[in-house]
């Protein structure tokens, strides 16, 4: 079969989250909660031969793609479809295994990964809108059965929530200007397929802009992406899961690919390994849940920058449960 997406930090991950079960007989149990191609659990099956995997993932095709990838693996991997929330959830409320379909039933899981990019699959096979690069119907939803599409979404904002979509979730410097050109577009047809989004953003932005390193349309597909996936307002709960789930012990590792999502991580992490200070009105102290294992955010290699050029805006933040 034919793999598109490159897993980043490879050898990064192995050295921040790999514990000493990894190579005991009794094995280490992990949950990689954005298994994409199954790129990052291949590295890690490869490696540790004792290691257990769950793989999530809530796109139906891409899932496929996985299942055919580590087929030779066996019964060391095995897949939920669904909202990684929801699987975390269910694994640290000790729910059955009929109930989150896990191999390990209700242990609790040594190693977490979150790896919060897009796959290159959504945006060379997926077909629905991701990239301005060809022509597709705007759909851009993860699951599919579920939710708004893009177009629906431009279709239904009024001009002003576009207008913050577009700033708020990928800082936009000009997100008014591109509201406005699709405001106007809409009245006479529907903003429906990427091209055409496309377009508009590259005649509302200046003229000075549109020749420059990162296309004029790129923080708008990715603001549009954020807003039908649900990114940015599933992230502090999906992160509040995941440690919820991990063992004491454990590791988490979690990948971003741009600032936002980064400042969420790098605040989540910081009040686990600080503590300190009180929740809310109450006088309940917050103690020291972890220990930072990364006190910089680790970012790709010279060598993984040239041999896989959209590693450049990864970076890797981790941390132990205590």
């Amino acid at each position: 079969m034919t793999i598109v997406h490159t897993p980043v930090l490879p050898e990064e991950l192995i050295r921040f989250l790999a514990t000493e079960r990894m190579l005991s007989a009794v094995g280490e149990y992990m949950i990689d909660c954005t298994l994409g191609e199954g790129g990052h659990s291949a590295v890690f099956l490869s490696r540790f031969p004792n290691l257990r995997i769950t793989g999530i993932d809530a796109d139906k095709e891409i899932i496929k793609a996985a299942r055919e990838r580590l087929k030779e693996f066996g019964g060391r991997i095995e897949f939920y479809r669904g909202w990684a929330q929801d699987f975390l959830s269910c694994i640290g409320a000790g729910e059955a295994p009929s109930v989150c379909e896990t191999l390990t039933g209700n242990e609790l899981p040594g190693i977490i990964l979150l790896d919060l990019g897009v796959s290159l699959y959504h945006y060379q096979k997926g077909d629905r809108g991701f990239s301005f690069r060809v022509t597709e119907t705007l759909d851009m939803r993860i699951d599919t059965e579920r939710g708004q599409s893009a177009a629906e979404i431009l279709a239904s904002y009024s001009e002003s929530a576009l207008a913050d979509m577009f700033f708020f979730n990928a800082e936009e410097r000009y997100s008014r200007r591109i509201a406005r050109a699709i405001a106007e577009a809409r009245r006479v047809r529907a903003v429906a397929d990427s091209s055409t989004l496309e377009r508009l953003v590259w005649d509302a932005v200046p003229a000075a802009c549109r020749h420059r390193r990162l296309h004029p349309a790129t923080k708008v597909f990715q603001a549009l992406r954020v807003e039908v996936n649900g990114e940015l307002k599933k992230l502090p709960g999906l992160l509040d899961a995941a440690f919820s789930a991990l063992r004491p012990g454990g590791r988490l590792g979690v990948i971003t690919f741009n600032s936002l999502e980064d400042r969420i991580v790098k605040n989540f992490f910081r009040v686990k390994s600080l503590g300190g200070g009180f929740h809310g009105s109450s006088k309940t102290p917050i103690v020291k849940e972890a220990l930072l294992l990364t006190a910089k955010p680790v970012t790709p290699s010279r060598e993984e920058l040239v041999s896989n050029p959209p590693s450049r805006s990864a970076k890797l933040r981790a941390l132990e449960k205590l």
